[in-house]
């Protein structure tokens, strides 16, 4: 079962935009797999001293990007295929790309120099 005892959240983002980017981090590092269950609600939000409200919220981003599926009977579990897994990692990595590049740039880092210490600390 999922937990998010390890989440840390932070001002910059919205914590429902949090707890869904946690899952998809999980889902990317294998950490959780298709037909994992999540823990009730009430219980995420007591493990993160959050509304329950808010991962409610959670629950309806993820569910409509269709990476969690929740019913009556089973409760809210993963659903993952290869497609669901590539939009995942491909999300992510953009997004770490994207904030890695805005970092350089802020600091006017040269692509070249970039590049070339990336191409270079790679193979450690």
């Amino acid at each position: 079962m999922l937990n998010f005892y390890e989440l840390h959240l932070n001002t910059k983002e919205p914590v429902y935009v949090q707890l869904a980017l946690y899952v998809k981090r999980q889902i990317l590092l294998r950490r959780a797999e298709s037909g994992d269950k999540f823990p009730s609600r009430r219980e995420i939000a007591t493990q993160l001293n959050i509304n329950p409200n808010t991962v409610q919220k959670a629950f309806k981003l993820m569910e409509d990007e269709g990476y969690v599926r929740t019913s009556s009977t089973l409760g809210s579990v993963i659903y993952i295929d290869e497609d669901i897994r590539a939009s995942i990692e491909d999300e992510l990595m953009q997004n770490m790309v994207r904030s890695f590049i805005g970092s350089a740039k802020e600091v006017n880092l040269s692509f070249k120099k970039v590049v070339d210490l990336i191409s270079e600390l790679w193979e450690e």
